[in-house]
């Protein structure tokens, strides 16, 4: 019964069309879940309506979270009580307990917004966020390269802002910070902005090295997207011809038969 179970929620198998519609019904009910939100002081007989979506959506959730929970072994791989110990502070896990919680009120209302995280079961069963995922973490040396350069650059450009610039343009080293990090992003909100000459040289440097910090992370993740598809279109056409071959194989045993 748990192997049926585990075969219905887990990301369905080619041909799996009870699996498929499933996962579109969890989906489904994860977004209608969140229509609630949408709704700032609706009358009396919406309010009825909401609170049936509502509460109708929360245990559909609940139900399937504790599905994924009992057959969390045969995911894990893992033949022993840890399994189901560990299920629940996996982060998939936890976002979904966190999106449950504020409808049964075991949290206060001002965390209602966690409900959003609801979302997450989409991410689920999305096979780009799984690409997005492998590409992050291939590629997460040069990821964090690129991080590490933007942050001592926003450091030192801050200190030198800091160090150069009048008190009333950067009251505090945060001040300076948040300048540093917004020119370098080249967002530029225009409410801190240097006054002297070389404040406003490294505001021009900063412009300029914050559309290449900014693009690196941008093509390493574009390029290893591509990959991926790469990746998965010749998996498909592996797939598609070992079907062929063994169409072929099976056609040349039913020939060999019937002159039998």
């Amino acid at each position: 019964m748990r192997k049926y179970i585990y075969r219905l929620i887990a990301k369905p198998q080619p041909g799996d069309r009870i699996s498929q519609w499933y996962d579109w019904f969890i989906m489904c009910v994860a977004i209608i879940s969140i229509v609630p939100m949408v709704f700032r002081d609706p009358s009396e007989q919406v309010q009825e309506v909401l609170k049936i979506v509502e509460v109708v959506s929360v245990y559909l959730l609940f139900v399937d979270y504790v599905l994924r929970w009992i057959t969390f072994d045969f995911k894990s791989n893992m033949k022993s009580p840890w399994a189901f110990i560990l299920y629940p502070i996996t982060p998939f896990a936890i976002m979904d307990m966190l999106g449950i919680l504020p409808s049964v009120g075991l949290i206060p209302a001002s965390f209602q917004a966690l409900r959003l995280l609801r979302l997450a079961k989409i991410l689920q069963y999305s096979k780009s966020f799984e690409r997005i995922v492998n590409v992050f973490s291939k590629q997460r040396k040069l990821l964090v390269s690129v991080l590490v350069l933007a942050v001592a650059y926003i450091f030192i450009s801050a200190l030198i802002m800091f160090s150069y610039e009048p008190a009333e343009s950067f009251p505090s080293f945060f001040d300076a910070l948040y300048w540093a990090t917004t020119a370098l992003t080249t967002v530029g909100y225009g409410d801190i902005y240097p006054l002297t000459e070389v404040g406003k040289i490294i505001s021009m440097i900063s412009s300029l090295f914050g559309v290449a910090v900014i693009a690196m992370p941008a093509s390493i993740v574009t390029a290893g997207f591509m990959d991926e598809l790469n990746k998965d279109l010749e998996e498909k056409e592996r797939l598609k011809e070992k079907l062929r071959e063994a169409e072929s194989q099976l056609s040349k045993e039913r020939g060999d038969g019937d002159h039998e």
